[in-house]
């Protein structure tokens, strides 16, 4: 059928366009596997990382305000770049309320400065077209 090898050969076209980044020639960064680092790529835990090499320390509250998200939303993402390290949490607690403080690790600090080699050479080459 003529309708679904077309639609297989566009499939297989949208998955090489999304891989073709990380695999470009010419100098570009890559993680060990070649490819982004997928924690980071993440539009909220990439906020939540520039966040945090900017500013040592963030509250739970300040980063929710920071970045205009729902408790559970910010949480759910905090806890994975917990699990790689890339963030540290130290829970406290503030008259009677609990706190939780951020801050970034060496991990994640490397991290963040690969993706964002990753996307200037990206922005290098495609300028250069």
């Amino acid at each position: 059928m003529p309708g679904k090898s077309s639609a297989r050969a566009r499939s297989d076209a949208s998955v090489t366009r999304r891989d073709r980044p990380a695999e470009v020639s010419g100098g570009l960064p890559a993680t060990e596997h070649g490819k982004l680092d997928r924690l980071v790529f993440d539009r909220l835990r990439l906020g939540i990382l520039s966040a945090l090499a900017v500013q040592e320390t963030l509250t739970f509250s300040e980063l929710k305000a920071l970045l205009k998200v729902s408790d559970g939303n910010l949480g759910a993402h905090a806890r994975k770049l917990e699990g790689a390290k890339y963030v540290t949490c130290t829970k406290s607690f503030n008259e009677r309320r609990p706190q939780s403080v951020y801050r970034l690790t060496a991990a994640g600090r490397a991290a963040l400065n690969r993706y964002l080699d990753h996307v200037e050479a990206v922005i290098r080459a495609t300028r250069r077209r």
